[in-house]
């Protein structure tokens, strides 16, 4: 029917259709999505992915086969692609903006721009020089950058002799060596000398030559630099064996849990500390345990004495101090120790300076809204991160000393699902049993042959605990996905990051000797595709270094296949127990150079 106007008038009977048409569109919406729960509800059980069954573990998989892949062989990249890192390539910078450094940060390409070939090592590469002679020099060849070589030459970060880079020791901040600098600053913190501080990031950290000092003084350090201008410190860092991965203080907040390193260093690092609210010292603030120290050396430090060297005045420099002494003071930082180029300042040990702040203060305290661990591509905040008042036993003054900390049950255990004293106590006997049944499988294990090593799926690091008397050291990783137990890890006095194995890992090629995993295909391949998940590994695997992977033997066959068409060579073996239902794949990469010049 229409009006006067020429325009459709609804009369009352076409009304009273359209109420139940509107009823019935609604039932069959919320059938739908009924439907769409129970289906959401199973995928855990059965997932199927590119035309293949990937189950879950559970008791199911005993009453199945194997995964059967057809023969298959992976191209060569070009060489242009030898040092690739998939989530930070420079090839992809132009697409990101350069405010706060966001292009440095992690950008993975999507799945239809991943690499399926096989990265090719530099021409002439060499094996690495073993630990320790590997901490003062490496080979050229394997890290053929000269840019940073020639820009720090004066600050005798490394120098190039024949065909070795030669590593003295030198760093902006201490050109007269790493050991005197670091020497001074145990003079400031004698908690680096009895055990209390063991674990530290170095934010900025060159080629890691203090990370590199410190484990002699039994300090386990974290170097962390971001893919930049001076080429490689991070490959450099693990070319050397000592721990080292890519990350930046930009946007998002570090792949670490809150309240676990014991020191922070800053040499000269460049991070401008007051700058947007202070969101760079309040995530500092974040991963430090209570108690913790942060230690800073060159600008504003001792500007009295230094402005002339720094482009600068002694006007800015003095106003760039204040400001920073007035954030760590709204942070709950109290001036530790100063001497000369360097200041300590120490997280408070308790809440009773963060109870006292006021509503209106500036930084605010964090709400509940954001969980103090949540660190995988995890917006930064500038708000304080309150530690839990109910862990009175995870401050610096309260853990054991170490070593006597890496067997103690650590207090925040509690926040694992049926994490418990005895769960805890059976994970280090499991994996001292299972150490000494791989060293058999690998007798190269606990030999000078295999220094950088990664534990790809820990849960309490109870297979880095039980290689702590071996030439190693090992990256923990877990899961973004899975429990969060890397708080754990580092009550241990070990380290670890968060990481997603469906993404590259953010280190350099050929960087690490061993690479370990216990049943990660089983937990995550209804996420991850195998194929990509194995050639991230071959990636970061230095030539001749090793693989050993404890599966299911659902998919033991499928890995075999595919390590071949990577050029691993790979044998069974029964797990310790003889268990038939799991196996031990041993697997070693071997040394090819690139055929293909071209680009791929």
């Amino acid at each position: 029917m229409k009006g006067s106007d020429g325009k459709s008038i609804i009369t009352q009977p076409e009304k009273c259709r359209i109420v139940p048409m509107a009823i019935i569109f609604v039932l069959i919406c919320g059938f739908s999505f009924y439907m769409g729960g129970i289906f959401c509800s199973e995928r855990n059980r059965f997932l199927f992915i590119n035309g293949q069954k990937s189950l879950e573990p559970s008791k199911d998989l005993s009453s199945v086969g194997s995964v059967q892949i057809k023969s298959i062989s992976f191209p060569e990249c070009g060489v242009d692609y030898q040092d690739y890192t998939p989530c930070t390539d420079p090839r992809r910078w132009r697409k990101y903006g350069s405010y706060r450094l966001t292009l440095l940060e992690r950008h993975c390409p999507p799945i239809f721009e991943r690499k399926e070939c096989l990265v090719p090592p530099p021409d002439g590469y060499k094996p690495p020089i073993r630990w320790p002679k590997s901490r003062d020099e490496c080979w050229y060849r394997n890290v053929p950058y000269d840019w940073i070589n020639k820009q720090k030459s004066n600050q005798h970060w490394l120098k190039k002799e024949g065909e070795k880079f030669l590593f003295p020791g030198g760093g902006t901040m201490f050109p007269n060596g790493v050991g005197e600098y670091a020497d001074k600053m145990q003079d400031l913190i004698p908690e680096m000398k009895d055990g209390t501080i063991r674990t530290a990031i170095d934010t900025g950290c060159g080629v890691a030559s203090w990370g590199g000092d410190l484990l002699d003084r039994g300090i386990l350090t974290v170097s962390l630099a971001p893919r930049d201008n001076h080429e490689a410190q991070v490959q450099f860092a693990l070319e050397r064996g000592i721990p080292a991965i890519l990350g930046v203080i930009s946007t998002q907040r570090l792949p670490f849990p809150s309240n676990s390193f014991d020191m922070a260093h800053c040499s000269r690092c460049l991070i401008p500390w007051t700058e947007f609210g202070g969101i760079y010292l309040l995530e500092i603030h974040r991963i430090l345990r209570p108690g913790g120290f942060w230690v800073l050396s060159g600008p504003p430090i001792n500007y009295q004495r230094r402005w002339r060297g720094w482009n600068t005045t002694i006007e800015e420099q003095r106003s760039d101090y204040e400001k920073l002494e007035e954030l760590l003071k709204s942070l709950c930082f109290k001036m530790y120790n100063k001497k000369g180029d360097i200041a300590v300042w120490q997280k408070s040990l308790d809440n009773n300076c963060y109870n006292k702040l006021a509503r209106d203060t500036y930084p605010p305290k964090c709400d509940d809204s954001l969980e103090p661990d949540s660190a995988w591509y995890t917006p930064l905040r500038a708000c304080i991160v309150v530690p839990n008042s109910k862990f009175k036993k995870s401050g610096l003054t309260s853990i054991p000393k170490w070593p006597e900390r890496l067997h103690t049950m650590p207090e925040r255990i509690s926040m694992v699902h049926r994490g418990s004293a005895s769960s805890f106590k059976h994970d280090d006997s499991t994996w001292k049993k299972r150490i000494e049944h791989y060293k058999k499988l690998l007798p190269d294990l606990g030999t000078d042959k295999i220094r950088n090593v990664m534990d790809m799926n820990t849960v309490y690091g109870g297979f880095a605990a039980a290689l702590i008397n071996d030439p190693v050291w090992v990256m923990n990783v877990v899961s973004s996905y899975s429990t969060n137990t890397l708080p754990v890890v580092y009550d241990r006095g070990l380290i670890g990051t968060f990481h997603d194995w469906c993404e590259a890992f953010s280190t350099y090629p050929r960087t690490y000797d061993l690479l370990h995993l216990d049943g990660l295909f089983t937990a995550e391949s209804h996420r991850c595709e195998m194929k990509y998940v194995l050639l991230e590994m071959d990636r970061i695997l230095r030539p001749n270094g090793y693989v050993i992977i404890r599966e299911h033997g659902y998919f033991v066959d499928s890995i075999e296949a595919i390590g071949k068409g990577m050029r691993w060579e790979c044998h069974k073996e029964k797990t310790e127990k003889g268990d038939e239902m799991m196996k031990v794949l041993i697997c070693q990469k071997q040394l090819w150079y690139a055929s293909n010049k071209g680009s791929r």
